[in-house]
Order: C-alpha cells, then sequence, then structure tokens
C-alpha cells in the first residue's frame, strides 16, 4: 500500500479531467439513489440496498483505478495481446451453462465475489489497449494494406460472434467502434473505410431482420405510440420522461415515471430520470460534460503523440472514442433517436462490473496525461538546462 501511494503521489493530475471525472461519479450516484430507492423497498425492504451497494462499487473502482494507473504504458503495451485472449476466453466463459449469469434472457455476467461482472465490459477495455498496440506495431501495414485492417478485424470478429450470441448486439458493435476508430486515426485509408463500414452496416441489418427481437426494436423506435403498453413501452416512459421536466425539471427525487413505469431506470435509462427531475437544464450538464471527458482525451492524446508517445495517443484516442460512442447511444436511446441497446451511461448507471471498468478506463487516461506531463516536465528543464550551459 506504501508503494502504491508513492507512485500516486508523483502522479501529473489533470485537474479537468479530475473535475469532469468527479462530476459523473456524484451527479449520477446522486440520480441512481433517486431512481432506486423505491425499487430497494419493493425488492429487498430497505430503500438504501441499491445505493449503498453503488456507493461499494464507485469505491471498489477508484481502488482498482488507482492500481490501474501505477502500471506503466510500457507494461500495458507488451501485454495487449494477451489481455485481448483473455477477454475472449470470458466471453467463451461466461456461455458455458452453469457459469454465466442469465438477467433478462441475456446471459452476459459472471458472478466473482458475489458481484455481477458484466464480460463485454472487460472486453471492450482490453480492445482498446490491444487496437493501440497493433497500430503502433504495424502502423504502416494498416495505411497500405487492406490486410492491415482486416487482420485485427478478423479477432474482433469473433469476439462480437461471442457476444451476439449472449446476446449482446451493442456491445458488440462498440467495439467495433472502437477497433476502426483506432485504425482510422492511425491513418488507414478513408475508401477501404467506407466498404468496411458498408459490409458492417449490411451484416447489421441482416441481424436485425433475422432477429425478431431486434427487428421489433427498430420498429418500435420508429414509432412507438403504434403499441405503447408493449413494444414501444419503454420509449414511450422515456419520452414522456423528457416532457414532464420541462426547462428546470420537476424536482430532484420528486419523479414519478421512475415508480415502476420506466423499466431500468436505475441502468439503462437514467438518462431519462435526469431528464424529468433536473429538466433540460440537468440534461445539458451531463451531455456538457461528457462532451468535455472526450475533449480532455482527444487533447491528451494529441499531446501524446507530440511527445512520441505513440501508443499512449491511441490509447487516448480509444478511450475517447468509447466514452463518447457509448454515452451517445445511451443518450440517443432515452430521447428517442437511436433504437434500444443494453448499454449504460458511463461513470453514472447502475452496475458493479460497468462502473468499475469504466473508473480503470479513467485511471489508464490519467496515466497517458501523467508520462506525457512527465516527459513534458523533463524536456522542459532539459532545454533550461542547455539554455543556461550555452549562456554561461
Amino acid at each position: 500500500m506504501k508503494k502504491l501511494l508513492a507512485r500516486i503521489s508523483v502522479f501529473h493530475f489533470d485537474p479537468v479531467l479530475v473535475s469532469v471525472s468527479a462530476s459523473l461519479l456524484l451527479i449520477g450516484y446522486v440520480m441512481v439513489s433517486s431512481a432506486s430507492l423505491h425499487l430497494g423497498i419493493k425488492m429487498t425492504g430497505d430503500g438504501f440496498y441499491y445505493p449503498i451497494r453503488q456507493l461499494i462499487h464507485i469505491c471498489l473502482g477508484i481502488v482498482f483505478g488507482c492500481a490501474v494507473a501505477t502500471v506503466p504504458m510500457r507494461v500495458w503495451e507488451k501485454n495487449g495481446p494477451q489481455l485481448f485472449i483473455v477477454g475472449l476466453m470470458l466471453l467463451i466463459i461466461v456461455l458455458v451453462p452453469g457459469l454465466g449469469v442469465k438477467v433478462n434472457g441475456s446471459v452476459r455476467w459472471l458472478s466473482i465475489g458475489g458481484m455481477r461482472i458484466q464480460v463485454s465490459e472487460v472486453v471492450k477495455f482490453f480492445s482498446v489497449i490491444y487496437m493501440a498496440g497493433y497500430v503502433t506495431r504495424y502502423q504502416e501495414s494498416v495505411q497500405n494494406s487492406a490486410f492491415g485492417l482486416l487482420k485485427p478485424l478478423g479477432l474482433f470478429s469473433i469476439a462480437s460472434l461471442l457476444l451476439l450470441l449472449e446476446p449482446d448486439f451493442g456491445s458488440s458493435v462498440v467495439i467495433l467502434i472502437i477497433a476502426m476508430g483506432i485504425m482510422f486515426l492511425a491513418g488507414a485509408r478513408l475508401s477501404q473505410f467506407i466498404v468496411l463500414l458498408s459490409i458492417i452496416g449490411v451484416l447489421a441489418m441482416l441481424l436485425v431482420y433475422f432477429s425478431r427481437y431486434r427487428l421489433v426494436r427498430v420498429t418500435s423506435f420508429m414509432d412507438p405510440w403504434a403499441d405503447p403498453l408493449k413494444t414501444g413501452f419503454q420509449l414511450v416512459q422515456a419520452l414522456i420522461s423528457f416532457g414532464r421536466g420541462e426547462w428546470f425539471g420537476v424536482g430532484l427525487g420528486s419523479g414519478i415515471q421512475k415508480l415502476f413505469y420506466l423499466p431500468e431506470a436505475h441502468t439503462d435509462f437514467l438518462f431519462s430520470v435526469i431528464a424529468e427531475e433536473l429538466g433540460l437544464l440537468g440534461v445539458l450538464a451531463v451531455i456538457g460534460l461528457f462532451s468535455l471527458l472526450v475533449w480532455r482525451a482527444f487533447a491528451i492524446a494529441v499531446a501524446a503523440e507530440k511527445a512520441g508517445q505513440r501508443f499512449s495517443c491511441f490509447i487516448a484516442y480509444g478511450l475517447g472514442i468509447w466514452f463518447g460512442f457509448q454515452s451517445f447511444v445511451n443518450m440517443g436511446v432515452n430521447m428517442g433517436i437511436l433504437p434500444t441497446k443494453g448499454l449504460t451511461l458511463p461513470l453514472m448507471s447502475y452496475g458493479g462490473g460497468s462502473m468499475m471498468i469504466m473508473c480503470c478506463a479513467i485511471a489508464l487516461l490519467f496515466r497517458v496525461q501523467s508520462e506525457v506531463a512527465e516527459i513534458n516536465a523533463g524536456t522542459g528543464s532539459s532545454q533550461r538546462i542547455g539554455m543556461r550551459v550555452r549562456h554561461e
């Protein structure tokens, strides 16, 4: 523990990143508490059942995050392929009867020490590390050869197939977006990307067309009021939440949609609770915080590239893509501009596995920023010494 604290003490903390992350965690915790008090009473007889557990999730996430932040980037780069293989193994293990935990018809969780870990979140984290290492090692191949793109996408296709078997269509899309986003920023040709996106788009449409529950989700999203009590129920209740919130909301804790009208109010549809209780002001505040988080991740990536840290650069880009895309999908689903997907709102929604992995992802971004700041500080010191020697 002393060594861990000693390593943390020499960190170059980014005040913007600290403020944004802490704000999202705090607002998320308050809103999860507001959205789940009644549910805790109904399910367990204890109104603080979910808030207490979410606080434990956040504390564990911070502890694991501190551990992640102490690991040098060269270690992550070296072990990226092995970590991705571990992620694939976890996706296989969760599908083994008796090992995976089934919730609402999907087998996405492993129970470890009494806590459910969503395997797809772990795979997303490992995917960023693997892809950052791949484009660092094979950047020339990625830029000049179609095979350079197809090689990693083969592994990601296997991961996506395993996710679809759970089923978890949303997470499979997220990891493909992470992979393709990193390769695009590494300099892959736009023409090759257009072809790949076209292929993936066609496959996605086929998956929707030949899967009844996905087709129902898409059609109900287009006109939720056509069947407001069945297929369009979730979206209708979410839209009612936004309508009731108006400009400044009905007040913290005063929302009624969360009272068994809005399904999964403390997880996937937390953003709708925010809209009802905090209004447009709260919605814009949350959107602004996520925008600031993504901007900061990309700014750190640019700084890492200028410092010659290509692996760290692509890690930051990958994390920014992950945060931005997943938060956009979650908020889009809540606002009715995207079909319903089971993706949490990063750093805010209830869930042990998601919260801990997101905290680790933020910690990895802190590590990138700290190493870049250390390099820049060392360069500045060397330049000042050189100038003093020349002057003398």
